[in-house]
């Protein structure tokens, strides 16, 4: 009796079991090996090593046409491809299309002051690290609470220790070598004697053909005058020359001559200061005298003839803002962070203030004096703003003479208009622009026009600050977030006058200043740049 060679398996596998012997293996010496299928039709295709199916350019003409290629090497059409690209740059070179590019670039120059690589290499040595009470097994102990701060917005003891001594402090530039004196046509310039020229007021239309007219100068419209972000910016009065001084977040002033080659490249760097130069003025009846203001607590002026900074007022910290108080200029009022107005008086000798007013604001964010009723102080704080008589500080009462109404949220600025003082723009951060009439000192100045501005610049930015022009009643200048960057000039009915783009300006100029007597406009950025418009 035979036994069958066949296992013996339950007859639901039979099938599967007769299938699998079907499948054999393909000849491994003549091609790759493939899988049989059990159905002779279903036989996948045997290729060889050398037959591989490739893209044809011609795709469409012959949809996969079979071409050879050696194994390890490139197929016909990345050959023809290699070729396609070689021709191309024989092409390019032959016609020198890329040299004419890059003749094309421009070459990036900057004028000002010079990148310094003072960077030292430092390794941080870490303390050891200490166990906890609880992992020592150790009671832990029972400290008191430390006392609360007495100012909220600075530490006093860091900023007593970091600024500069009381006193005159020399005026040597930071940018030029050791015991270098100032240059010559800087003395010069500085105490050029004023012309003062009665010109006529230019109608809306003839004034809007000036700003047209303005420009960004190819050639040296453009400086970095000051190392960090500009705060306060500010035209010297003189005629002959455009020179321009600017204060920065770190205490540095910066003046810049626009046709000079002092300094670097026209530049001159001071640090009369260690914290923002938050607000800075030319005397207006002694154009030598430049008066700076920064958060230290600090109140300069700047005399050239003796090359010194000369300190006028020191409080400890928080100064914010100032104005000319007299028509000689012999007389300030200061506002600072903690809503104290004070009056200081040159001529007394000392560093302190006449009398100190405490108004019922928390903060004093801008002041500013009627430009031909000197006793009018504008005092802009944190969503009204107030006018008051300096007669009546002294009083208890201290009522405010007029208030302006309307805003919802913190008020950046406020300036009368230059010539009467009958208009006064503000600049809030509820994304308005203000006009109100201050003709009539009213207890309410009535509101003219409303300007709806994206204010919003975020804590990296300078606010932005509407500037009336000196050369007008009726029109003032303010910064953009606009893209492509710009600055307007607004008419006081709302109606925008000009916008000065350039291609170079590509970052937000917050802070302007039109020159008092001649066709200039006046723009400082984040990074310590000044950007000049002339005719």
């Amino acid at each position: 009796m035979m036994v069958s060679e066949e296992p013996n398996l339950p007859n639901t596998f039979v099938k599967l079991y007769y299938m699998l012997q079907e499948m054999k293996p393909a000849n491994t010496e003549s091609g790759i090996p493939v899988l049989h299928s059990a159905k002779e039709g279903c036989k996948p295709k045997k290729f060889t090593p050398d037959e591989v199916l490739v893209p044809n350019p011609s795709f469409k003409e012959n949809q996969g046409m079979k071409r050879k290629m050696q194994p390890g090497s490139l197929s016909i059409y990345e050959l023809e491809r290699l070729e396609n690209i070689r021709q191309n740059q024989v092409f390019l070179s032959s016609i020198k299309l890329l040299e004419a590019k890059q003749d094309l670039k421009p070459e990036k120059t900057q004028r000002g002051l010079k990148r310094q690589n003072n960077k030292v290499a430092w390794t941080e040595i870490l303390p050891p690290r200490t166990k906890s009470l609880r992992i020592q097994k150790k009671e832990a102990e029972r400290l008191p609470l430390p006392p609360e701060p007495h100012r909220i917005y600075y530490e006093v003891e860091r900023i007593e220790c970091a600024r500069k001594p009381e006193g005159p402090i020399s005026m040597e530039p930071i940018n030029m070598e050791e015991d270098s004196s100032l240059p010559p046509e800087l003395l010069k310039l500085w105490t050029e004697d004023l012309i003062k020229e009665e010109k006529e007021e230019l109608g809306l239309g003839e004034y809007r053909s000036t700003l047209k007219s303005m420009e960004l100068s190819e050639i040296g419209g453009v400086a970095k005058v000051v190392k960090s972000r500009i705060f306060s910016v500010a035209f010297h009065p003189c005629s002959s020359r455009l020179l321009m001084a600017a204060g920065d977040k770190l205490g540095g002033v910066g003046l810049w001559n626009l046709d000079s080659d002092m300094g670097d490249e026209g530049v001159l760097l001071f640090e009369p200061h260690v914290r923002p130069v938050a607000c800075m003025a030319f005397s207006r009846s002694h154009p030598t005298d430049l008066l700076t203001l920064s958060y230290d607590g600090t109140l300069r002026s700047t005399d050239v003839e003796k090359a010194v900074f000369d300190e006028v007022y020191r409080i400890k910290d928080g100064l914010r803002t100032f104005d000319f108080l007299s028509h000689d200029c012999s007389t300030l009022v200061t506002g600072d962070w903690y809503g104290d107005v004070a009056i200081v008086d040159r001529r007394t000798p000392g560093t302190s203030h006449e009398s100190l007013h405490s108004l019922d604001t928390k903060t004093v964010r801008c002041v500013h004096v009627h430009p031909v009723q000197k006793q009018y102080i504008m005092v802009a704080e944190n969503s009204i703003v107030s006018i008051y008589d300096a007669r009546c500080l002294k009083a208890l009462s201290r009522e405010p003479v007029s208030q302006l109404y309307g805003h919802s949220k913190s008020i950046s600025s406020a300036y009368f208009s230059p010539g009467t003082g009958n208009r006064v723009v503000t600049t809030c951060l509820d994304n308005n622009i203000r006009i109100y009439d201050t003709s009539e000192l009213t207890s309410g100045a009535p509101l003219l026009t409303s300007i709806q501005q994206n204010l919003y610049t975020g804590r990296w930015l300078s606010k932005l600050q509407a500037m009336w022009d000196p050369k007008r009643d009726d029109c003032f200048v303010v910064g953009s977030m606009q893209r492509p960057r710009r600055v307007q000039v607004f008419h006081e009915s709302g109606q925008l006058q000009h916008s000065f783009q350039d291609p170079e300006m590509t970052t937000v100029l917050s802070v302007t200043a039109f020159h008092p007597t001649r066709n200039a406009l006046l723009g400082g950025n984040a990074s310590g740049r000044l950007y000049v418009f002339t005719d």
